[in-house]
């Protein structure tokens, strides 16, 4: 007789508890405690099952991949998928995951892989109309519309097994070995579970997509994402056209690499050179704007920086950031006032990234203050400057990585000078001038005053 144990389990962090509360005690979240009931096996229903222990010397060869000959996506998944692995792919609704998807499905199936496409929230009819309007009829891609994930692992592993499973999405999968409702924390593990086991085993690659929740969070428990081999995050705003694929985690390629996207009328398009189009829209000559040299991954990127500061009739003043930090905005509004003498206690801050991209990077410090000592003076910055260095508590502008390839980048789109750290000691392209700063203080001073920092050459005795 098998014996049921009742517990609750959270549905945002995953701990489990004897008795229901309110509060969770492990992740501090309210009401996400929910009665689920796990089977406890005997302890003689299964044997020990031997296998072979290797010596850590040997023959290792690189893990064979599969290019999809989306160029975008296989950078981001470092080249393409591993066979075997098992990718997580997060993004909010309506943001193109099951468009992306699709058209990745349809690449692996034109290069003649056999490409399997299990939906549990849309039947094979809807996957079919959204294919004729992506014009990808002609690929031999596989549907169909499944639930279970026993019969799903039955399925696939008669007669030739897939290259490429879509599993849309892992909150509808349910398994028999657990007791638990679809898209339950334990439900979701479980699943997961046993596709992982699939993939193993078979040497498919597999890729679910996960739903997120509220605050952008892949819904469900965070031991998903270490059980998988990457967790990629499509990411993007409803109003821009732009669309980020971004890996977060990915145990075969590079982390927070990015994969720029455009949604058109007939689906995504590729972006080959992001910088220039999230630069395509500037406006030159207007104050408050600066242009950022960073890097997302291996890649340089060049984008805006909009900052707005104006008067406040409010007691407390209003700091709103899009695609930033709002700590690391704070953090720079106290090193303004703290070290250069500026002021912005009364003045609501307005801060944007252009295009929809989320910068993370520290590097971004200085072109942002100079965006908002730019708005706050009036001051337009030149139109032909790249900015980039992080902001020290001190004041003090220190260097960053990769400068010669965010120098190569900015020349490469018609940009004449950079705004770097004095400590950043690299020789500037043919043509390119370097203006170097120590502090903070000498940026507000230079744009405050004319908007031109006065530029001085690095040469190669200097460096």
């Amino acid at each position: 007789m098998v014996a049921r144990a009742k517990n609750y389990v959270c549905q945002s962090c995953g701990a489990a508890a004897a008795r229901w509360s309110g509060r969770c005690d492990a992740c501090g979240a309210w009401n996400t405690l929910v009665e689920e009931g796990a089977a406890a096996a005997p302890r003689s229903a299964r044997k020990g099952r031997l296998f072979v222990i290797e010596p850590l010397q040997g023959q290792t060869l690189e893990a064979p991949r599969l290019a999809a000959g989306i160029a975008e996506f296989d950078r981001v998944t470092g080249g393409g998928l591993v066979r075997g692995s098992v990718l997580l792919l997060g993004g909010d609704p309506g943001i193109g995951k099951s468009t992306l998807l699709l058209d990745v499905a349809a690449a692996y199936a034109r290069n003649g892989y056999r490409a399997v496409y299990i939906s549990g929230e849309e039947a094979v009819a809807q996957v079919r109309l959204r294919a004729e309007r992506l014009g990808l009829t002609d690929a031999a891609v596989e549907l169909a519309a499944e639930t279970s994930v026993e019969d799903i692992v039955a399925t696939l592993s008669q007669g030739r097994v897939p290259q490429l499973l879509v599993i849309d999405s892992i909150q509808t999968m349910w398994t028999q070995t657990v007791d638990a409702a679809p898209g339950t924390v334990t439900q979701v593990r479980g699943s997961a579970g046993e596709l992982i086991r699939f993939a193993k085993r078979s040497g498919a690659a597999v890729i679910l997509v996960g739903h997120v929740t509220k605050d952008g969070q892949i819904a469900g428990p965070r031991v998903v994402e270490h059980m998988v081999d990457a967790v990629l995050s499509f990411e993007g705003e409803g109003s821009q056209q732009f669309r980020i694929l971004r890996a977060i985690k990915n145990r075969f390629g590079p982390t927070d690499e990015i994969g720029v996207f455009e949604m058109t009328g007939t689906g995504l398009r590729e972006v080959a050179n992001p910088s220039e189009l999230f630069l395509s829209e500037r406006e030159l000559g207007s104050a408050g704007t600066a242009v950022f040299a960073g890097i997302e991954g291996t890649r340089p990127l060049l984008v805006e920086i909009q900052a707005l500061v104006a008067p406040t009739t409010l007691g407390t003043p209003r700091r709103a950031v899009v695609g930033w930090d709002p700590s690391r905005l704070s953090m720079v509004l106290a090193v303004l006032e703290a070290h250069c003498g500026i002021r912005l206690s009364g003045h609501d801050v307005y801060l944007n990234v252009a295009g929809g991209l989320r910068i993370s990077e520290p590097a971004a410090d200085v072109a942002a203050a100079a965006a908002l000592v730019s708005s706050l003076a009036h001051s337009p910055l030149p139109a032909d400057a790249v900015y980039f260095g992080e902001v020290s508590l001190s004041g003090a502008v220190r260097p960053v990585a990769q400068t010669p390839a965010r120098l190569k980048e900015a020349q490469k789109l018609g940009f004449a000078r950079a705004i770097v750290p004095d400590a950043a000691r690299s020789d500037a392209p043919d043509g390119f001038k370097l203006s170097t700063i120590a502090t903070l203080a000498d940026l507000a001073g230079d744009i405050a005053r004319d908007g031109t920092p006065t530029p001085r050459r690095i040469g190669p005795k200097e460096a």
